[in-house]
């Protein structure tokens, strides 16, 4: 192990009190890493997308949990919305410069969990084997 003059990724977040229970890091780390906030990022790095769309190809989420993590990533400056002034009005979603940021890093955690995802699952749960030890 060669020693470095560079602040390790650690002492870094350490030095900035990301551990904090009063770090923003941990509000922004809520809305980027719930289930929804997740799937969305990924529906949206590759393109812009509709409302219906989004609805579509995240499956399983409601309207109102579509609406609601849209509206927060938006106000985080992840999301961009667009309305177009037609009949109905069109709405489209797409990430911004932020957005695509964070997207480059997720993406590498996304393919991970789908790598890894079916051997942790199959494993048994702590709470399956203490039901079987009684």
């Amino acid at each position: 192990m060669t020693v470095s003059n560079e602040v390790s990724v650690l002492d870094r977040l350490l030095t900035d009190g990301v551990l904090a229970a009063a770090c923003p890091s941990r509000t922004v780390l809520d809305h980027v890493t719930s289930k929804w906030g997740v799937l969305l990022l990924v529906a949206l790095s590759e393109r812009t997308r509709r409302w219906g769309e989004l609805r579509r190809i995240v499956e399983g989420i409601s309207e109102k949990m579509l609406a609601q993590t849209l509206r927060v990533l938006e106000a985080d400056g992840i999301v961009h919305r667009e309305v177009t002034g037609s009949v109905p009005p069109r709405v489209d979603y797409s990430l911004t410069a932020r957005g695509g940021e964070l997207v480059t890093r997720l993406l590498p955690l996304m393919e991970w969990i789908v790598d890894n995802a079916d051997d942790i699952v199959a494993r048994p749960s702590l709470s399956q084997e203490l039901s079987t030890d009684a």
